[in-house]
């Protein structure tokens, strides 16, 4: 039995069961993804206040086989909040859900609602006199409960871990209308199957996330910033081995940026300050946190001096100011909008084992090239193996001419990716756009689990609806 429409009789049942105001019609911001590559027709709009109304939506839900699809802040990237096709869904908004339950500074921990932003979240713990480290470029409007149930990852991964590493627990309302409370700010919990883990990073396919307690952690005294000038990947990595070295695992973020990025943010982009007077084939953007009584100038100098000496890099540019770091930040966060401006023919979001990663380039560059004369733009957050490998025209030429490749390329690079023992989806999630790409390189056991799990939790399939798995 298939799913049934969200229809008018519906919609009026729904409403007798909730504040006024909280259902609604679904507007186009509600509709649409970031990249305007998949759009929901038409969906009643749902913006609970509270679990008890979030849990009331899902039961009715049930009750009628109405398809769910949750929605943070729309800002995911693989079609994960939007329903192309089948019958009228509602699309469950978290929006209202926005305040701190708890802060507890002594236990460096904190508890909020799904719909808190993340750079509520950040100001939040900075509130507190702690950090929330967990950074992305679209922090502004991505919310915690979607966060999470993408497993973000964002700029600071290498040293404080991923959006799960960075959870205690959550609050979740399951498909039947139960309400999970997992809430609870234990460090250790072994009492049977982590249902926390389970909820975090499925993608509102098992359950809808509605608050979670977060991890908190001291802030540095001291940002060091640098743009460094690098001979290639091979050795950036061996940069990050010896900055890790030097400084007892101080490193927070260490950025790889291909200089056709620069080229790119040149060409479309010519307002962002590029530091370096050239545009070097590889840089890297580093950053370390470093506690009191250091001088960064010293460490970053002493980093450079020794990467130097072993021919690893050829210029380097240490940020002497709050506005210089913002500078070569801007530029980083500059990057995927000049992507968009200069239109992708296909985007790879994939991981690869670290030391992989410097033989994997070439074979992939070669691999598309020998499918059309593209233009390559390959940047990431090195330190934890998770590049942005996308693919262009040539220059001077429109993506539409290119795309009916596109499915080549992706094929070629996902290809490369699972023979270096790789993933296909780092940090953005499975989504609707990379159902097909998990069928055909998941492992055949892990799928198994995961279909056995979903007919579990969700065995009318009402959690959004064709995420994930088919």
């Amino acid at each position: 039995m298939g799913l049934n429409a969200a229809d008018a009789a519906f919609a009026a049942s729904l409403a007798g069961l909730l504040p006024e105001g909280v259902v609604g019609h679904a507007g186009p911001a509600y509709l649409e993804e970031p990249r305007r590559r998949g759009v929901t027709p038409e969906a009643l709009l749902v913006r609970p206040g509270s679990v008890d109304e979030v849990a009331a939506v899902v039961r009715a839900c049930a009750s009628a086989r109405v398809g769910i699809v949750p929605w943070g802040g729309g800002t995911g990237l693989v079609l994960g909040q939007v329903l192309p096709e089948g019958p009228v869904p509602v699309v469950l908004s978290l929006e209202r859900m926005h305040g701190l339950r708890g802060v507890w500074p002594a236990e460096a921990a904190m508890t909020v609602e799904a719909g808190m932003t993340l750079a509520g979240a950040q100001g939040q713990a900075e509130a507190a006199g702690l950090m929330f480290p967990l950074s992305l470029a679209s922090e502004g409007a991505a919310r915690i409960g979607g966060v999470l149930a993408t497993n973000a990852g964002g700029t600071a991964v290498l040293r404080y871990g991923n959006a799960r590493a960075l959870c205690l627990g959550v609050e979740a309302v399951l498909a039947d209308g139960s309400v999970y409370r997992g809430t609870r700010r234990l460090r250790k919990d072994n009492t049977g199957y982590d249902l926390n883990d389970l909820l975090i990073g499925s993608e509102g396919t098992l359950g809808i996330i509605t608050a979670a307690t977060l991890r908190l952690f001291p802030r540095p005294a001291t940002l060091a910033t640098a743009m460094l000038e690098v001979q290639g990947p091979a050795e950036a990595l061996r940069l990050l081995a010896l900055a890790q070295d030097l400084t007892g695992g101080a490193v927070s973020t260490f950025e790889l940026i291909g200089g056709e990025g620069l080229r790119f943010l040149g060409e479309v982009m010519p307002e962002v300050r590029q530091p370096f007077t050239g545009r070097p084939e590889w840089s890297v953007l580093m950053e370390l946190g470093l506690p009191p009584g250091v001088d960064s100038d010293v460490v970053l100098g002493a980093i450079y001096e020794a990467a130097k000496a072993e021919a690893l890099v050829s210029g380097a540019i240490l940020a002497a100011s709050e506005a210089q770091r913002a500078a070569f930040w801007d530029l980083r966060e500059a990057l995927p909008e000049a992507n968009r401006r200069i239109g992708a023919v296909a985007s790879h979001d994939i991981s690869l084992p670290i030391s992989e990663i410097a033989a994997f380039l070439p074979r992939a560059d070669a691999a598309v090239r020998a499918v059309g004369p593209f233009r390559i733009n390959t940047f990431g957050h090195l330190g934890d193996g998770n590049l942005h490998y996308n693919v262009f025209p040539p220059k001077g030429e429109k993506r539409d001419a290119y795309l009916g490749r596109a499915g080549e390329v992706t094929r070629a690079v996902h290809d490369l990716v699972a023979a270096h023992g790789g993933s296909i989806s780092a940090e953005h999630g499975i989504g609707r756009a990379k159902v097909g790409e998990l069928q055909r390189y998941g492992d055949p056991a892990k799928l198994a689990a995961m279909r056995a799990i979903k007919a579990a939790l969700d065995p009318m399939g009402i959690l959004n609806p064709g995420a994930v798995l088919p």
